[in-house]
């Protein structure tokens, strides 16, 4: 079955689950001996402070098992990277809530601290990337590719580091939508009445931020002033042309979401899975508002396995882990490195929807201001 990360599932189902586990043993965070040498796994901050990767690896067979939350299989290739990850080193995934927020991920850690049922790692969009680092969630650990990744896609002590990103792009259903917009401004023409929805709410998903982000870039903003995105999107309602029903492949299916705002991964992702539907799923990176963003990896700084945790954070950022993301259309962030290497799949580089330019990308203290905007903004903008 299809799914789609939302990223905008109830926070009320988290704590609900976290208050149902709060009789859980505690986790091994703070006591794991990671190898022979006796590495504690929870402050390790590199494969070296294991002895090495293979150290790494025992320890996290050792422990047996990683837990995940907000990993839907069809975003950006989790499915596939998650089998290959277990079957690679006989280590089970517990995958829950795939359709979490990424403000339901931060939930759960502060929730969940101290649980066996806390999450060990975390795929946020951006902006949460940056608040959790600054409220101390997450421990810092440098990969074996660190020196690799370009200075702005990570924090520099590894509590944080970009893994994929995409744009911000429109897909549309052709069979239905007899011209697809290929803009932001295309999206307010009254053939386009109740039709254009988006992948969750922009103060929750990072996908939903990012398409308001855009929306602004297109409408005279920039990173420094996101209320023109806002503004768009309530002209969008007012004309009665914003759908407010969340995208997933379902309601695609169902004809609920005919155009939806959405990572090009995601949109990308679709054309092939909805061609077997009869659907006609077509990507346009909308012309007046190009944006780009990378989602990050972070740990836990309380994992319950914190060695298992190190070792996906090494597999994902591996050639093996970031072609895999590739195959999912997103783009990995360390394609122009494995390009030059050679350890790129170029077959799957040259399926990626085609941009021209290079993206550029807002500060920490222009994300940090753009969502405290949005967080004061939306509701009354959307709903008001």
């Amino acid at each position: 079955m299809l799914t789609s990360r939302a990223r905008a599932a109830g926070i009320a189902a988290i704590l609900a689950l976290a208050t149902a586990a709060c009789g859980a043993a505690p986790g091994t965070q703070q006591t794991t001996e990671a190898s022979q040498g006796g590495a504690n796994a929870a402050t390790a901050t590199s494969a070296a402070d294991f002895g090495g990767l293979d150290k790494l690896v025992e320890a996290a067979k050792k422990e047996g098992a990683l837990h995940v939350i907000a990993l839907p299989p069809d975003w950006a290739n989790y499915g596939e990277i998650i089998e290959k990850f277990q079957a690679k080193y006989g280590i089970k995934i517990e995958s829950e809530t795939p359709d979490a927020s990424s403000a339901d991920e931060i939930n759960a850690v502060k929730t969940r601290k101290g649980q066996d049922r806390a999450p060990d790692v975390l795929d946020l969009g951006q902006s949460f990337a940056l608040s959790g680092a600054a409220e101390g969630l997450f421990a810092p650990y440098k990969v074996q590719t660190f020196d690799k990744i370009p200075a702005g896609q990570k924090e520099p002590t590894g509590l944080w580091v970009n893994d994929y990103g995409g744009y911000v792009s429109i897909g549309c259903d052709a069979k239905k939508i007899a011209t697809c917009p290929a803009s932001f401004q295309d999206l307010l023409k009254p053939e386009y009445k109740g039709k254009v929805a988006m992948n969750g709410n922009p103060t929750k998903a990072g996908s939903a931020f990012a398409g308001v982000y855009a929306a602004a870039l297109a409408n005279g903003g920039s990173f420094d002033d996101i209320q023109p995105g806002i503004d768009f999107f309530k002209k969008l309602k007012d004309a009665g042309n914003y759908n407010p029903v969340e995208t997933t492949p379902a309601t695609i299916e169902k004809g609920e979401t005919q155009i939806s705002i959405d990572w090009d991964y995601n949109n990308a992702a679709y054309a092939p899975q909805m061609a077997d539907k009869g659907i006609d799923w077509q990507v346009n990176i909308p012309s007046d508002g190009k944006y780009f963003q990378m989602y990050a990896q972070a740990i836990n700084k309380d994992a319950p396995h914190p060695a298992a945790a190190r070792l996906w954070q090494e597999y994902l950022y591996s050639a093996e882990g970031q072609n895999l993301f590739l195959k999912g259309f997103a783009r990995p962030v360390l394609l122009p490195a494995m390009t030059s290497e050679g350890t790129a799949d170029q077959a799957l580089a040259d399926k990626l929807p085609k941009v021209d330019g290079e993206p550029t990308f807002p500060t920490t203290e222009q994300v940090d201001a753009a969502k405290a905007k949005l967080a004061s903004g939306w509701d009354a903008a959307i709903s008001g």
